[in-house]
């Protein structure tokens, strides 16, 4: 009686066992270090570029010439309102693409795939390249044009794990790949303001929603779920098109059961904790401006920045999206949980603080015309 009676209570909280397994568990903690580490990311090549730009201002008007133009910043991608309209747009056409001739484009979507990981992992590795190097005593001078040994070191190295995953498939090499693409993401494109970033989020939200919940009253079958967990019939073996996944077990898997954490659910929401956390620099930054001397010790309260409140935030929607793909046995729109739990609180907190309308437009535009690269953030 005592094995049933514990056996009745497993089946019960089964859900509430299957939440705190380990492939979800790491999956939850990947993806909010990718989320840290891209934004810290995008922040520090934020301050290289405007330390590069004053020495080369300094070397101008040392030279006796006028400061040119910076360029450092090329790589960067801002986003604007159209851009943040039209993105789950161009998405619900790239997904009906792949629901109607992926058996025809595979081996075209493997081959972006493999290039688009390479830069992305080059991207990834090239601090630790250049720690290396730096422990070695060698210089980051350009060796080859204007890059330089650790950069050249970094792509030599992400070619020949895209290559491996190529050949084998392994689901490692393929996560190592899909954490390379987030984190590049994350530090090379950014969002100007709250304004932009409330569009994109709430447009992606209704995109999430539609192709899961209602796609299939259209297309007699759920489209997300269909293109997501196709798998190719060339040498790749388990290669999915949309989504990473941080387990190997996760593919004996029957999919009624499984919770997918897609990279458009790390990068997306990723992006926002970016905007914010080089609004909390820049806000630090003109404090200290103005006060001439950095500020005293704050209160717990004042201690919380919009960074921290949207992390959390971001944990509780991936805690919420977790149990209910438990409960209710089926797949389920991550940003519709990710959304609200990370974009609700940023904008309930900065209105008590006072910046929502600075947050929401131009917000780092100071008011006498400097941005945000003339402050130290």
């Amino acid at each position: 009686m005592a094995q049933v009676g514990a056996n009745m209570e497993y089946q019960e909280y089964k859900w509430a066992y299957s939440i705190m397994d380990s492939s979800k568990v790491s999956a939850c903690l990947i993806s909010m270090l990718l989320i840290v580490y891209g934004s810290f990311r995008s922040l520090n090549m934020e301050r290289e570029a405007r330390e590069r730009a004053e020495r080369e201002r300094e070397a101008s008007l040392l030279g006796g010439k006028p400061p040119a133009a910076s360029s450092s910043n090329n790589n960067v991608q801002t986003l604007n309102t159209m851009q943040a309209l039209c993105f789950p747009l161009g998405s619900s056409v790239a997904l009906l693409i792949m629901f109607f001739f992926f058996d025809s484009m595979q081996t075209l979507v493997a081959i972006c795939t493999a290039i688009i990981a390479c830069a992305a992992l080059a991207f990834l590795l090239t601090p630790l390249c250049q720690y290396v190097a730096g422990s070695a005593g060698l210089g980051r001078g350009a060796v080859c044009g204007r890059y330089s040994a650790p950069e050249l070191a970094a792509a030599l190295l992400a070619a020949a794990i895209v290559a491996v995953w190529v050949l084998t498939g392994h689901w490692l090499l393929m996560d190592a790949m899909g954490m390379g693409l987030c984190v590049t993401f994350i530090a090379l494109i950014r969002l100007p303001s709250l304004k932009v970033s409330t569009l994109l989020l709430t447009g992606l939200l209704l995109y999430d929603v539609f192709w899961v919940f209602f796609s299939s009253y259209i297309f007699t079958t759920n489209v997300m779920v269909k293109v997501a967990t196709r798998t190719s019939r060339i040498t790749i073996t388990n290669y999915h098109t949309t989504n990473i996944v941080f387990c190997y077990d996760i593919y004996k898997i029957t999919i009624s059961i499984v919770h997918f954490t897609g990279l458009g659910d790390i990068v997306m929401p990723g992006l926002l904790l970016c905007f914010v956390l080089r609004y909390d620099a820049y806000k630090k930054a003109t404090l200290v401006c103005q006060m001439g001397q950095v500020p005293g010790p704050r209160s717990m309260s004042s201690r919380l920045t919009y960074f921290h409140c949207s992390l959390l935030g971001y944990f509780l929607g991936l805690l919420t999206a977790t149990v209910s793909a438990e409960v209710f046995k089926a797949a389920q729109p991550a940003l519709l949980y990710l959304v609200p739990f990370t974009l609700l609180p940023l904008l309930t907190m900065a209105y008590v603080k006072g910046d929502l309308r600075r947050m929401w437009s131009e917000p780092f535009i100071a008011p006498n015309g400097k941005n945000s690269a003339d402050f130290d953030v």
